[in-house]
């Protein structure tokens, strides 16, 4: 009897106990093999890549271009800083490349900790980490990054030209690129934790104060510069981004515990007004009848 009872259990609730138990060293070996994987994609985009490197640098140097006057053009001062600069430029053509493959293999190492229901989140959590990478890739490069260095170009003193170097000026754009794109990773992140039930809305909402304060923190370690208006520009987006992932948790968020809120909310109103409806009743209660009379069908506050 107690096997019919087995097989006849909902089949959410007979969820296979994750695929196997895995220990610490199980963990490591697992990681290591799936950060060859990943470096192995990147080498090959790299090498691809190179076969287009002026183009790739081209695009890369834009903003900075653009912002300065007609006819600038960026300096290096050590000899191997223009070849260093190519390998960097090739690097990212390459990550940009091995993305789609570096982010299957990152969920091929979480999903042997998943209970097979969530394991359906594989499409969705590909697809949104690969727009919000694309997102905070373009907003940097097309926003942040040449805002940034048309701010820098406006200031002018005598006797001073402002000539930046590559190296530099590679290390600030790639800074706020990686920057923007772990930043656009907000609403894929809590997408994940909602549905886990790892986070909800309300937790968000009534940590916001706290979030706001960390992301200025941030915005003034990834920004190169100390002036208020950089650390703004970036810190800006992550504040919407937060903003969005709140209403995305509570979206995403399993229809037990919208209802558990809700539920929640409605017996407090409930207790509320039955307060208020107590209260007014005892008041009424206490005063004299001459003065009942005098205000018939009013409650005083």
């Amino acid at each position: 009897m107690g096997a019919d009872l087995r097989h006849t259990a909902p089949a959410e609730d007979q969820d296979d106990p994750r695929e196997g138990r895995m220990g610490f060293l199980d963990h490591l070996d697992e990681l290591r093999k799936r950060i060859i994987y990943s470096s192995i994609a990147i080498g090959i985009g790299m090498l691809i890549a190179f076969f287009f490197v002026d183009r790739i640098a081209a695009f890369v140097m834009a903003p900075t271009l653009r912002a300065l006057p007609p006819g600038s053009e960026l300096i290096y001062t050590r000899a191997s800083e223009g070849f260093s600069f190519l390998l960097d430029v090739a690097f990212i053509g390459g990550i940009v490349l091995a993305a789609p493959f570096v982010t299957y293999q990152v969920w091929l190492f979480i999903a042997p900790g998943l209970y097979a229901h969530e394991k359906k989140f594989a499409v969705p959590f590909m697809l949104l980490a690969s727009i919000g990478a694309l997102c905070g890739a373009a907003f940097s490069h097309y926003v942040l990054f040449p805002g940034m260095m048309s701010f820098f170009a406006t200031v002018t003193l005598p006797h001073m030209k402002f000539m930046p170097r590559v190296e530099d000026n590679f290390d600030q754009y790639m800074k706020m690129l990686i920057g923007m794109v772990a930043v656009f990773q907000m609403p894929t992140l809590v997408f994940f934790l909602a549905r886990l039930r790892l986070v909800t809305a309300r937790f968000l909402w009534r940590h916001i104060n706290y979030a706001i304060l960390g992301i200025f923190i941030a915005a003034a370690v990834l920004t190169s510069s100390a002036d208020a208006w950089n650390q703004t520009m970036f810190a800006a987006p992550m504040i919407a981004l937060y903003l969005l992932s709140i209403g995305v948790a509570w979206l995403v968020a399993p229809k037990g515990d919208k209802d558990r809120a809700a539920g929640s909310g409605s017996t407090t109103i409930r207790l509320v007004v039955g307060a208020m409806v107590i209260h007014q009743a005892r008041r009424r209660h206490g005063r004299s009848p001459v003065e009942r009379g005098r205000t018939p069908g009013r409650c005083s506050l």
